[in-house]
């Protein structure tokens, strides 16, 4: 009597362990492959360009004076960017005429920050002297024309703006006004120069460095 060489069933449990194992090793061989291909594909290599962009910041010359507010001091800057008029020649005669109080009013009836007078609010159209904005862009404009008026002699605009320039012109000079010789030589002390150019708003960024190098950012007043 003849004995079979494998029973039926370890034969079939043969095969399903051999089949198993080819499986096994397919799945292992494909898991290599599409691993080592989406690292591939998600190397540094093929990720996208990006264009890194530094952000302008505005910002305000370093030895440009500073009111204590910066608010303030922005609104002074940029009239005086708009103007072609100096920042620190803005900033000299608001310390003097206002120590930077936005509702101060003289006894003469003179007006917030640059202390206009009602006629000349008037005239180069200021209507709410005690807004801070308006009332520095009113007298940065009559500064510019004050300059422009006498060929960018500091001493006669300011005689100007404190005693009117139908004055300057009477006197041909400062008028001997104690008060205006006084005014007139508290600021240009403070402002330092005796000569301001008289420039479009692109030439004088470049007289005055109203440029970005060695400037506080608005975020640091």
């Amino acid at each position: 009597m003849k004995f079979p060489q494998q029973f039926p069933r370890l034969r079939s449990a043969r095969v399903h362990s051999f089949r198993l194992a080819k499986f096994a090793s397919f799945a292992i061989i494909s898991l290599f492959f599409l691993s080592n291909f989406a690292g591939f594909l998600f190397s540094p290599v093929f990720a996208p360009t990006v264009n890194a962009t530094t952000p302008q910041v505005e910002t305000i010359p370093e030895d440009i004076p500073l009111s204590g507010d910066c608010d303030l001091d922005w609104i002074i800057y940029r009239a005086g960017d708009r103007q072609g008029v100096d920042p620190r020649f803005i900033h000299a005669v608001i310390k003097q005429e206002s120590r930077y109080n936005p509702k101060a009013v003289s006894g003469v009836g003179a007006q917030g920050l640059m202390q206009m007078m009602p006629a000349t609010a008037k005239r180069f159209g200021l209507k709410d002297p005690f807004d801070p904005a308006a009332n520095v862009e009113a007298g940065t404009r009559y500064l510019k024309f004050l300059l422009k008026r006498f060929k960018g002699d500091v001493s006669l605009a300011l005689a100007g703006y404190n005693a009117g320039e139908g004055s300057v012109d009477k006197y041909n000079g400062v008028p001997p006004y104690g008060e205006t010789q006084n005014y007139v030589k508290k600021i240009e002390a403070t402002y330092g120069k005796t000569y301001h150019p008289v420039l479009t708003p692109d030439d004088a960024r470049l007289a005055f460095g109203l440029t970005n190098e060695n400037a506080y950012s608005s975020s640091a007043l």
